[in-house]
């Protein structure tokens, strides 16, 4: 079986797909991150194809950038300066070649994150 890496982002504040989020993922080398592409959710808040194909799938530390503040702002949320989350890192780990999924649970004061399926 080979390793690839998918999300999804769910507003559970307004309970829908959050769609039109930027996410920008990194691959950790020692001290070193790595910007490996950028991609956005669509209407269904998944990506149109997996973030990390088979192709280009190794295992080790990983990191999601979600810009949850940018999508806030565009969804008509009430502003604050500086908002309570802007941008959302999390850092996992890959350490087999098999399906890894990572969603967001979203709303302007919290998140969640666990492993998918």
């Amino acid at each position: 079986m080979s390793g690839y890496l998918t999300t999804h982002v769910l507003d559970t504040a307004r309970g829908c797909p959050a769609e039109g989020m930027k996410i920008d993922l990194f691959r950790l080398v020692g001290p070193d991150r790595e910007f490996l592409k950028t991609v956005v959710t669509n209407d269904d808040g998944r990506t149109d194809a997996q973030i990390l194909p088979s192709a280009e799938f190794e295992t080790g530390v990983y990191e999601l950038v979600f810009y949850a503040g940018e999508y806030l702002d565009r969804t008509g949320t009430p502003p604050e300066e500086p908002r309570f989350l802007d941008v959302i890192p999390i850092r996992f780990g890959m350490s087999e070649a098999q399906h890894y999924h990572v969603p967001l649970l979203l709303s302007p004061f919290s998140y969640a994150t666990y492993r998918g399926s």
